[in-house]
């Protein structure tokens, strides 16, 4: 246990110290955020804030897992270092996507078959390597089965596994991207996601398969559980140091760079701790977000009228006079009872199988 405490220390530790030397860095250059014209008009006033603030929280991370692995004087296992994979990969395409917005001057970054590329090239890339690298019980970092709290019904194959992983990579990238509007409003919510994750990790390393005091019918089929706990930890520490400078009124922005990369880091989490589906409801703010913005454009489409004011949700509530502060707290409070019922079902599936 002591290498998810160091991890979480470390990487806190690191984006305290090492965000405000980024945003100097940042500013310095000019790298700025774009505003949208169109959007809540108290936005106008943070055009020119620092941007790409998503490689703190990156580099933390990546420096965190190295470090605790060094300090501890254990190995890497290919399950969390998958994860790490994944993560930077996707930050990798909205770091591309950040810089041509304002090195280039072109407010939509990437061309939309580009990031799309981006994201299908490391996408597949996590998802084929997740079914090798199996241990001396013949488990993978992730599996052919759909999952909740564990793993049940057929073997889908490695194809179908590969649609489904990319499917669950783009939609919780694109999830937290669509988050990432307000101060801290997607930095506050991943914190809790992966402090569900930490603990998930911890109690299926506890009830592992592998474990023959532990093993049985409740027992978890898990290749790396502790590691993928090391892995949340650290990015949960990283993201409550970036936090400190990225709430209101921020310093400092992640931009795709860091929203991309939390999306990545939270499907992978889910795919290789064996919680796929439990992470619509651990992520509960980002699917409804999401869905705020499919409802928008699909009544926008069939009927040329829109439901809310404005899309994603949070501006909507915004445009109805809600402050910035008050529309993220109370977001933050939904979820957190996203994470407490996720947990919820999580420990009651535990139970059930016993």
């Amino acid at each position: 246990m002591k290498q998810i405490l160091f991890s979480g220390m470390i990487g806190l530790f690191l984006t305290l110290i090492g965000t405000p030397l980024l945003i100097k860095l940042l500013a310095r250059k000019g790298y700025g955020q774009f505003i949208r014209d169109d959007g809540p008009r108290d936005h106008h006033s943070k055009r020119g804030t620092p941007t790409m603030g998503g490689i703190a929280f990156i580099l933390a991370t990546l420096i965190a897992y190295a470090l605790t692995k060094v300090i501890t004087s254990s190995n890497p296992t290919f399950s969390g270092v998958l994860v790490l994979f994944l993560m930077a990969g996707m930050g990798l395409v909205g770091f591309l996507d950040d810089y041509i917005k304002i090195v280039k001057q072109r407010s939509l970054g990437l061309r939309a078959k580009a990031k799309m590329a981006g994201q299908l090239i490391v996408g597949i890339a996590f998802a084929v390597l997740s079914l090798q690298f199996a241990d001396m019980r013949g488990q993978t970092p992730a599996s052919d089965r759909l999952s909740f709290t564990q793993d049940f019904g057929w073997q889908i194959g490695p194809v179908l596994f590969v649609i489904w992983a990319l499917f669950m990579i783009l939609a919780m990238s694109n999830g937290v991207n669509l988050t990432d509007g307000l101060d801290g409003l997607a930095t506050g919510a991943s914190v809790m996601v992966f402090g569900a994750y930490t603990f998930i990790g911890i109690w299926q390393y506890q009830e592992s398969c592998a474990n023959a005091i532990s093993a049985g019918p409740a027992c978890y089929e898990v290749r790396d559980p502790l590691d993928l706990a090391v892995v949340a930890s650290a990015l949960m520490g990283a993201c409550f140091g970036f936090l400190w400078w990225n709430t209101s009124p921020a310093k400092i922005f992640m931009g795709d760079t860091g929203s991309l990369a939390l999306g990545g880091a939270l499907a992978g989490l889910a795919i290789c701790s064996r919680t796929e589906l439990l992470m619509a409801v651990l992520g509960g703010l980002f699917v409804l977000i999401t869905m705020s913005v499919v409802i928008q454009v699909g009544s926008f489409r069939l009927t040329g009228k829109r439901v809310f004011r404005m899309a994603p949700l949070q501006h909507h509530f915004e445009l109805k006079g809600w402050s910035e502060v008050l529309v993220v707290v109370r977001f933050w409070i939904i979820q957190g009872m996203c994470v407490i019922v996720g947990l919820g079902i999580f420990y009651g599936g535990w139970q059930a199988a016993k």
